[in-house]
């Protein structure tokens, strides 16, 4: 039989479809993890796979998105035994077919956690659970991993991660996007691709969570930035309830007529939930007769955090902020020494507002520990701004454990042309994905001339070629020289830049102000050298953006180029400033109450809410003067897409640590009380990530919640609502084979006589749903369940 990897390049390849649906169609027992069923029912199982085999699926998937250590942990079976007789199950049905050329896909699930910070799952707890997982199906035969259903691009890459160190399988990605094309954390598809093709996963795309129209744009947007194959498995459209199951409206012919427009731009084709195998032979009989797309290399390099992408095309410079590096700043070196991350973020903060693109974070100081001060650096920054970072370290190990832990695609600073450096740095890029900033120079110094370091950068390049790294990842630095010690040093570095565009097709990046070091007015000096070095081709600027001469010299250059539309980036920064905001104000270095919150920084609004207090304003008054308008705010850059999950998560934590504080200075009584909503993820179902952001972002509300958990039984749902005379209940289901027991769990409440509102929401549920099984609300995201509760039980 053929590699996988190899049939791919010589024809399109078929998943099959959705197997949840068809287990339970099977006869899969409510309540039973699917996963289990494969050892107490192997024929059922072997039966699905052989429908979808005959359909002409030959990517056949194991019935093992769950199977993982806390998912079986109920069962008293391990992931060893669990994916060892799935895979001999797609086995067993290909030989009882005669098939030879079909292939095994061994099943990754998201394991229904958020990472931390925003949930309580370390990313490396998530590595060694996905890697249990993989390691069993390696040695169990599987020929590729799938990793499927992704809502969060860092639980993606822990596992893409798990999969790279414990097997030598090819690697595909699938993630889940809602309707207006974002992943649950704010992820864009052009955040995915960089994510996806820096850790060089062999095939990426969509499944789950939409049909084939609705899914439409996401794909395309894919197809526009990859380089990668792509593939696609959508729902036979949306849910509905019937007769106490979820049913999908989209036949097999509809199907595979929505899916032959997009047919041409993937190489991987199948289905996800509702799928069935006519829907699937269905589909193979569509667009058998599309030619392979032919996957060409896009030229631009994506550099990203968890929500925000900053595209480096070489035509539009960028800048990067060079304000958090100790050199020279006692004032950092002090922050850094005493662990007050609250003076980096506020660093961050400035340079943020002051528009730079990206942040350098750079923490070398003798005596750190710097592999953990700069790991603790980085996500303090990432829990508070979306703005991808620049981790710049000349310690390689710092540079791994920093880079590992990177929420989304850095860029990496730097790689020079030694071979120690050149040794240590780029197997950091081939693993993990990042741009690379390119020093030229090398174990003899840095040449005197451009021909030098052009020479340099060609044996980079080179280099990071023949291991796999795109030439578009790397940024040549033709190394800022002051002009006080030479004067041909800025002609030499700006000759560099041009060629290095020019000749090597890479982009550049310099780091703008060493120019004028050792002379007076440097300020005028910066702003010159950075107008002819963006004139010679810089992409990417490390300069102050606190600066307003650097700053208005670049969006001058954006605008006499044609790069801002009709100058209105331009105009924005330069029209007259507003009005002063009524915001109390804090002492200078700190931040309000108010930007606290709106910020996620917990230690800030602890610290600003006791300030108030203690100068005796009303508690109260702080509440609902400083709190919710804060809250409210965030809820509303939330609601608009213009601020993420992760954002809305750090500012309710935010307020629940100011209202913490706040509480001790109320009456007794005054902050207690019985609970007010419920909240369940229903029988059957172990994922709770919704769940729980709910219950975060009600206490943060001041609403009191009462959470059951996981896998609650409606019995126990009845007999809680009855015992604690609750008003709301919220109920929550992520798989399609659970959903029954969420009309089960409504059934039984309505039956009980119980005075109780529903509310409703997960990835599988819409409002048509809802209404089907009779709940009350539907919430299509975290901020309309805490919109709901007010109008129910504040109004």
């Amino acid at each position: 039989m053929k590699p996988l990897l190899q049939a791919m390049k010589e024809g399109r390849l078929y998943f099959d479809g959705g197997m949840g649906s068809m287990l339970q169609a099977a006869g899969l027992p409510e309540g039973l993890l699917p996963d289990v069923w494969g050892l107490e029912n192997p024929q059922g199982v072997q039966a699905v796979h052989r429908a979808y085999l005959e359909a002409g699926c030959r990517l056949i998937t194991t019935n093992t998105f769950g199977a993982s250590s806390p998912k079986l942990a109920p069962y008293g079976v391990t992931p060893e035994q669990v994916v060892t007789a799935a895979v001999n199950n797609v086995r067993a049905a290909m030989d009882q077919m005669g098939v030879t050329d079909g292939y095994v896909c061994a099943d990754i699930g998201p394991s229904g956690k958020l990472l931390r910070p925003y949930g309580d799952l370390d990313f490396e707890d998530a590595v060694a659970l996905f890697a249990e997982t993989i390691r069993a199906a390696a040695q169990a035969g599987a020929d590729c991993i799938l990793i499927e259903t992704m809502s969060d691009l860092y639980e993606m890459k822990a596992a893409v991660v798990a999969a790279k160190e414990n097997c030598d399988l090819p690697i595909f990605a699938s993630l889940i996007f809602d309707g207006t094309g974002k992943l649950l954390t704010g992820g864009s598809p052009q955040a995915a691709v960089a994510l996806l093709e820096g850790l060089g996963v062999d095939a990426f795309g969509i499944n789950c969570g939409l049909g084939p129209k609705e899914m439409a744009p996401v794909f395309q947007a894919l197809w526009e930035a990859s380089s990668t194959p792509l593939l696609l498995q959508p729902n036979a459209g949306l849910p509905r309830s019937e007769g106490g199951k979820a049913v999908y409206d989209v036949d097999p012919l509809e199907y595979a007529a929505q899916m032959r427009p997009l047919a041409p731009m993937a190489t991987l084709l199948g289905g996800c939930c509702g799928t069935t195998p006519a829907h699937i032979k269905a589909l193979i009989e569509a667009t058998r007769d599309i030619p392979l797309p032919e996957v060409t290399q896009k030229d631009t390099l994506l550099i990203t955090s968890y929500c925000q992408t900053v595209a480096l095309d070489g035509k539009d410079p960028v800048i990067i902020g060079e304000r958090i590096n100790p050199t020279g700043k006692k004032k950092l070196q002090a922050a850094l020494r005493e662990g007050d991350t609250g003076y980096v973020l506020n660093e961050a903060f400035k340079q943020e507002d002051a528009g730079a693109h990206i942040l350098d974070v750079n923490v070398g100081l003798p005596g750190l520990d710097e592999p953990a001060v700069l790991t603790k650096t980085m996500e303090a920054i990432q829990e508070v701004t979306g703005l991808p970072l620049q981790l710049d370290t000349s310690n390689p190990i710092a540079m791994e454990t920093a880079l590992r832990r990177y929420n989304g695609k850095p860029l990496i600073n730097s790689v020079n042309g030694k071979e120690e450096s050149l040794a240590a740095i780029l197997p950091l890029v081939k693993k993990y994905g990042g741009g690379l900033v390119c020093l030229t120079l090398d174990d003899e110094g840095i040449p005197k001339t451009a021909e030098g370091r052009l020479a340099i950068a060609r044996k980079i390049v080179q280099r990071a070629e023949a291991l796999g790294i795109p030439r578009r990842e790397l940024l040549v630095d033709g190394l800022t020289m002051p002009v006080s010690a030479g004067g041909d040093n800025a002609r030499v570095t700006l000759e560099t830049i041009h060629r290095a565009k020019t000749e090597l097709g890479v982009k550049t990046a310099l780091g703008v102000s060493n120019v004028s070091f050792g002379l007076p007015k440097r300020e005028q000096l910066n702003q010159s050298f950075f107008t002819m070095a963006l004139h010679q081709g810089l992409d990417g600027a490390i300069i102050n953006p606190m600066s307003g001469a650097m700053m208005g010299a670049y969006r001058s250059y954006r605008a006499l180029m044609g790069l801002d539309d009709q100058c209105q980036e331009y105009m924005e920064a330069f029209r007259e400033e507003a009005p002063a905001s009524p915001t109390p104000k804090a002492p200078e270095g700190e931040v309000t109450l108010h930007q606290a919150v709106c910020r996620g920084l917990k230690e800030g609004a602890a610290a600003q809410a006791k300030a108030l207090a203690d100068q005796g304003r009303e508690i109260l008054e702080i509440i609902n003067g400083e709190l919710v308008p804060a809250l409210d705010e965030v809820g509303k850059g939330f609601e608009k897409g213009t601020l993420f999950l992760p954002q809305l998560l750090m500012s309710a934590e935010a307020a629940k640590e100011a209202f913490g504080v706040l509480k001790e200075y109320l009456p007794a009584g005054q902050s207690s009380g019985a609970p007010q909503i419920i909240l369940a993820t229903v029988k059957g179902d172990i994922h709770d990530i919704g769940k729980n952001i709910v219950k975060v972002l009600l206490e943060s509300y001041r609403f009191r919640v009462l959470d059951l958990g996981k896998d609650v039984a409606p019995e126990t749902i009845v007999e809680a609502v009855r015992a604690k005379a609750i008003p709301l209940v919220g109920l929550s289901a992520l798989m399609t084979t659970t959903t029954p027991y969420m009309e089960e769990t409504i059934r039984q409440l309505r039956q009980s006589g119980l005075p109780c509102k529903i509310v409703v929401g997960g990835a599988v549920i819409t409002q048509d749903y809802a209404d089907a099984i009779g709940a009350d609300h539907y919430a299509a995201d975290a901020m309309e369940t805490v919109h709901y509760a007010q109008e129910l039980l504040e109004g």
